[in-house]
């Protein structure tokens, strides 16, 4: 297995560095220089979506509710899809290479910066469920290994895969992966229908473990239509929740840097739009797979929590059950433990430089919006240069924020360990949908009808409005409390073009 694993990650970083040759300047390190085909634009796009959220989230949210974690991927290609359909041709023609940028040229440099600050934090926040989920897969595959040491490996193989590659590396790295995940997908989907005996085979598993267990106490699934109706209904966690987050997955697909940057990046309107509609395509089959994955895992093993539970209560581990350490470890128990050994470190190698390219890629577009538009803006403010840096500079510079946004995320990973991968994911593209979709989509579409100060105030309030509902657990999606807050706050700075309809008066009365 380990054999695998390790020629896995070294073929597919041998492709990202050998494409980041490419790379000679700080537009192509970003933007590929506008020379990507559409599955390079297809490349990059998975390389990103269909990160660790995308597959160990999915099976760590499946093991504890079942068929609604597909709403990830479903709402990932929902959001490519949207993409491909309506934004490809305002975004490359808007004659940006940020989205910020976009914004900043519509309603100033304080509405551009300040969206800036708020893009990176969603961002972030995915970048800190990538770290958890490959030292979630490297601790399982090292069970001496500490969290913290498999963070920093983590950190160090994402460094190698953005900085000597940049978009070319992602985008290149990105179709080798897709191939491979979907090589792996397959495996992991093909022996969960055949050790579970289809989806209703795990469903009657999952059912049994809690209506004839203690586990059932545990988790409060003590009736046979209580488990089903949790692991086997696409809403589980009510309409709100589960349609909202997926409502945020497509909103923060279209107000995400590192996806914007993938149509740049094509050659023409026409591959960006076939490498997004390729993507919304190909993306829904390996969430299911992960799903399917984590209803095994729910079916045959408890976590270590749930054991200590257990043994509170005086009964002992169920029959033909075994141990995780916790649900975040689904899926490379399920690889380690019933997959064939050299397949087996295929789908690991394969998934660990999935996280970590997903990592990479959101890293670079958060460090694309910090060196253009705060770090540049500043350096012409206040540093006493005569002369413009270099393109090799700008690249270099572009290469430190990255290392160091990676060391952030690393330290604030050890704090949340425990957290739900695709909450953070769901967390993070409702941010960025709060604080950029409305601006960005008034930029495009109707430029000049909005005030600038109320614009602004939008994207403020709303993203604190966001964030206050998810604190205090408001009853539905915390996106629809922000975002809803943020449209409200916008319409009201709305321009009636008074002097447009006087002119009209005017000429209607000459006639």
């Amino acid at each position: 297995m380990i054999v695998g694993i390790l020629l896995t990650i070294f073929f597919i970083i041998v492709v990202g560095v050998w494409a980041g040759r490419k790379a000679t300047s700080n537009e192509a390190f970003t933007t590929g220089g506008g020379k990507a085909n559409a599955w390079i634009v297809c490349g990059t796009l998975m390389g990103t979506l269909i990160s660790g959220q995308a597959t160990v989230g999915s099976a760590q949210l499946a093991f504890a509710y079942g068929i609604s974690a597909w709403w990830f991927t479903i709402g990932a290609a929902l959001g490519a899809l949207v993409l491909a359909l309506f934004f490809v041709v305002p975004l490359r023609h808007s004659g940006s290479i940020t989205l910020m940028e976009i914004i900043g040229k519509e309603f100033g440099k304080k509405a551009e910066t300040i969206g800036s600050c708020l893009c990176v934090i969603g961002i972030f926040i995915s970048i800190v469920a990538q770290i958890i989920a490959s030292s979630a897969l490297l601790t399982t595959l090292f069970p001496s290994v500490a969290f913290l040491p498999a963070a920093l490996m983590a950190m160090g193989l994402m460094i190698i895969y953005v900085v000597f590659g940049g978009l070319w590396g992602a985008g290149l790295g990105g179709i080798v992966k897709m191939l491979l995940l979907y090589i792996s997908a397959t495996l992991a989907g093909v022996a969960v229908w055949h050790l579970g005996h289809g989806f209703e085979g795990l469903v009657d598993s999952i059912t049994q473990l809690h209506t004839q267990t203690a586990i059932g106490e545990i988790q409060q699934l003590q009736t046979a239509p209580a488990v089903r109706h949790q692991y086997g209904n696409f809403i589980a966690r009510g309409p709100m929740k589960d349609i909202g987050s997926c409502l945020s997955l497509i909103l923060g697909v279209l107000s995400t840097q590192t996806y914007a940057q993938a149509l740049w990046a094509a050659r023409s309107d026409k591959a960006a739009r076939r490498g997004a509609l390729l993507s919304a395509f190909l993306i829904p089959p390996i969430g299911a797979a992960c799903t399917l994955v984590g209803m095994y895992m729910r079916a045959h093993y408890v976590t270590a929590n749930e054991l200590q539970q257990l043994e509170l209560m005086g009964t002992s581990l169920p029959a033909g059950m075994d141990v995780i350490q916790n649900s975040v470890q689904a899926f490379p128990v399920f690889v380690t433990r019933h997959l064939p050994g050299f397949f087996g470190g295929v789908v690991l190698g394969t998934l660990f430089v999935t996280i970590v390219g997903g990592g990479s890629g959101l890293t670079l577009g958060a460090s694309t919006i910090l060196m253009r538009d705060l770090v540049a803006p500043l350096r012409q403010r206040f540093a006493q240069l005569r002369h413009r840096p270099s393109p090799e500079t700008r690249l270099w510079q572009t290469r430190l924020i990255i290392v160091l946004l990676l060391l952030v995320a690393v330290t604030v990973s050890t704090t949340i360990t425990g957290s739900f991968l695709n909450d953070l994911g769901f967390l993070s593209l409702g941010l960025r949908a709060t604080a950029v979709l409305c601006p960005l989509v008034a930029a495009l579409w109707l430029p000049g009808r909005f005030k600038s100060t109320f614009i602004l105030t939008s994207m403020i309030l709303g993203t604190l409005m966001l964030l206050a509902a998810k604190l205090t657990h408001l009853p539905g999606d915390p996106l629809f409390w922000g975002l809803g807050l943020s449209i409200l706050i916008a319409l009201m700075g709305w321009k009636r073009k008074r002097n447009r309809i006087k002119k009209s008066l005017f000429s209607m009365l000459q006639t």
